[in-house]
């Protein structure tokens, strides 16, 4: 079962976070927490991007625009290995002269 999170929670998990803070986030879209009983309800990857979030705030003296930009292309980043380790996959399941014509091709660029 998904464990959810209030603000209040997730403010008392997070060490530099307010609530003003974590709303400012959400409304940045850096943050979809559902909506629960007409409040903000936070799964665990929303705790560990709202961490992620503070430390970047506070270790790097950013503002939320700031931050929001850093974990697109974090969140971009996480696409695109996600993307190149199925490229790999397919590629590992085509036949030997296939994956050596790949490699040679690659090989030429």
């Amino acid at each position: 079962m998904n464990r959810f999170y209030s603000e209040t929670e997730v403010v008392a998990r997070v060490e530099g976070l307010t609530v003003a803070r974590l709303r400012r986030f959400v409304a940045a879209e850096c943050l979809a927490p559902a909506e629960q009983e007409g409040r903000l309800a936070f799964a665990e990857a929303d705790v560990a991007r709202a961490q992620l979030l503070a430390e970047l705030v506070s270790d790097f003296d950013l503002d939320e625009d700031a931050a929001s930009m850093v974990i697109s292309l974090v969140d971009q980043i996480h696409g695109l290995r996600r993307a190149l380790r199925q490229l790999g996959e397919a590629v590992a399941s085509e036949p030997d002269e296939v994956r050596a014509r790949i490699g040679r091709r690659l090989a030429e660029r």
